[in-house]
């Protein structure tokens, strides 16, 4: 028999420790694949299609009809940017609503869509936002005399320091898309609605975000109201056609549910897809914000 030489023992050598590095390196990508693979089917448990695709125009002209992009689109932005999967679950309102389950799942959101699916929809656990517990929403809307008890659609409540000059902007805004009513079909938008910032229009020198850094300016707080109006919305089905996140976090309403304003160039907008006119309420009083969305 032929004496191996020490060049061929090296590449021997080499070749055995090559496919050892293989073999080890396929197996945790095999298992992230595979990880993977079984969230995405977590996630459709509870994912619409149709209903993401109609309640998201800016998701649907980039995207179409295509289910594995808009799927794709909702697990890898949808969610964290707060958008319903469907008309019946909003993950971080799941979260928000369950503490227990926001404990065992922490940011696992794949987790609380399987959660919803298989215990969470038959328990009547709440997927939705809601405007918390101390909110009489259909009293909101006061300048509407032609709005009936039941017919609200959608609401939300946050709270703040009424003692501060922001709540005198958080009032002034709310009092301007108070009773406004938006038509089928009609556009709106709350820049606009609460007319320019500026001292002659009402409003203070308060807490603003400035390039991501905290300043002053006339108008600080109104986009507590603006984001209110968004987490009414999301609770609504209503989808924004201009929503933008603030650049820094803001601590009076969940990650993902916030909406800013600033000027002429960042405005919250939503056309209103329903086959009815709904009407805006809107109340500040003793530090509870409260945005209500009803049929007209």
């Amino acid at each position: 028999m032929k004496r191996m030489g020490g060049r061929d023992k090296a590449l021997r050598v080499f070749i055995t420790l090559l496919g050892m590095i293989i073999a080890v390196m396929i197996v945790p990508f095999g298992s992230q694949a595979a990880r993977r693979t079984n969230n995405r089917a977590k996630y459709a448990l509870v994912f619409d299609a149709q209903y993401y695709h109609d309640n998201n125009p800016d998701v649907a002209a980039a995207y179409g009809s295509d289910y594995n992009k808009l799927l794709n689109h909702y697990i890898n932005n949808g969610v964290s940017e707060g958008r319903n999967a469907s008309a019946v679950f909003n993950a971080k309102a799941y979260k928000e609503n369950n503490p227990d389950l926001a404990s065992a799942y922490g940011n696992n959101w794949a987790s609380y869509h399987e959660h919803f699916a298989a215990f969470g929809s038959s328990e009547n656990r709440i997927a939705l936002p809601t405007g918390g517990s101390n909110v009489n929403a259909t009293k909101q809307v006061s300048r509407a005399a032609n709005v009936s008890q039941g017919s609200l659609i959608g609401s939300y409540s946050t709270e703040y320091d009424a003692k501060v000059a922001r709540a005198t902007n958080i009032a002034v805004a709310a009092s301007r898309i108070n009773g406004v009513v938006v038509r089928s079909g009609e556009n709106f938008s709350f820049s606009q609605t609460i007319l320019p910032r500026s001292t002659a229009n009402g409003y203070v020198r308060a807490p603003i975000f400035i390039n991501k850094k905290h300043g002053y300016g006339i108008g600080g707080g109104v986009c507590q109201v603006s984001s209110t109006l968004y987490a009414a919305m999301l609770s609504a089905g209503l989808p924004a056609t201009e929503r933008h996140a603030h650049s820094l976090p803001v601590t009076y309403i969940p990650e993902g549910m916030d909406a800013t304003i600033a000027g002429n160039s960042l405005d919250l907008k939503f056309t209103n897809i329903f086959d009815y006119p709904i009407i805006l309420g809107a109340s500040a009083d003793n530090g509870t914000l409260t945005v209500t969305i009803s049929r007209y």
